[in-house]
């Protein structure tokens, strides 16, 4: 039996969000973290209707500190592990929505 820990791939080599997805999800095992970012990502998008709703940028700022704040105390509380925001926030900020969308439609359990 290999007992090696799979490491984790080289996040500067993924090529395509395809590739990082899965390396993603794993970054989210925890049910806890994976249910503050679902409850960051809906606070951020009431954000996101109250901006287009009132034009006040403030709610962007709401938005943000909402999602990221959300998500950074269940990685850092609950997951035990750095964001993946941090090395690659394009494809971690698609990750959260796609998660997101899995989470709504029962394929991931939250």
């Amino acid at each position: 039996m290999d007992t090696t820990v799979p490491r984790s791939p080289d996040l500067k080599a993924v090529q395509s969000f395809a590739e990082f997805y899965p390396f993603y999800l794993t970054e989210h095992k925890d049910r806890t973290c994976r249910r503050l970012h679902f409850v960051g990502s809906s606070l951020s998008l009431g954000c996101l209707m109250m901006l287009l709703i009132t034009g006040n940028a403030l709610w962007l700022l709401a938005g943000l500190l909402c999602g990221y704040g959300f998500a950074w105390i269940g990685h850092f509380g609950f997951e035990h592990n750095k964001p993946a925001s941090f090395k690659r926030p394009l494809y971690s900020f698609m990750g959260d929505w796609v998660m997101y969308k899995d989470i709504l439609i029962g394929r991931i359990k939250l």
